[in-house]
């Protein structure tokens, strides 16, 4: 669900068509909220608030009965329909095949760009030493 939630519309739209969507019908037609984001003080310290941001969900049902949610950040309605829509396909007999359509290409995009953040990371990384003086006996 990360990688559906986190992925490009476009990309999505061209990797599963909306024309080959299943029928459906919506539990929960999509809407937009907000949500509060929360950090931690030093990645693991005390919880605190950092603000507000948007938020669109969307719950939908197969016609076998399967049910697909999906919560998507910012406002793209269709996003969140498209990923409750795979949500809910990927629990069902035909999951296999839209997890190596869909969800593998996704996962191999998101790696290749974590390791070009991580290169380009590692190129600013500074080495702090200390020289040893010899004053110190």
């Amino acid at each position: 669900m990360s990688l559906l939630a986190s992925a490009r519309p476009a990309r999505l739209n061209a990797l599963f068509p909306r024309d080959e969507f299943p029928q459906f019908v919506y539990l929960r037609k999509p809407e937009t909220g907000l949500v509060m984001v929360r950090g931690r003080q030093g990645g693991t310290g005390s919880p605190f608030n950092i603000g507000e941001t948007t938020m669109t969900r969307c719950t939908i049902r197969l016609a076998d009965g399967t049910v697909g949610h999906a919560f998507v950040m910012g406002r793209s309605h269709e996003h969140a329909v498209t990923a409750a829509v795979c949500d809910a396909v990927l629990q069902g007999p035909q999951g296999s095949d839209l997890a190596e359509k869909l969800v593998a290409p996704l996962a191999e995009e998101r790696s290749e760009r974590e390791r070009q953040r991580a290169l380009q990371n590692a190129a600013t990384k500074v080495d702090f030493f200390t020289m040893v003086r010899g004053d110190d006996d």
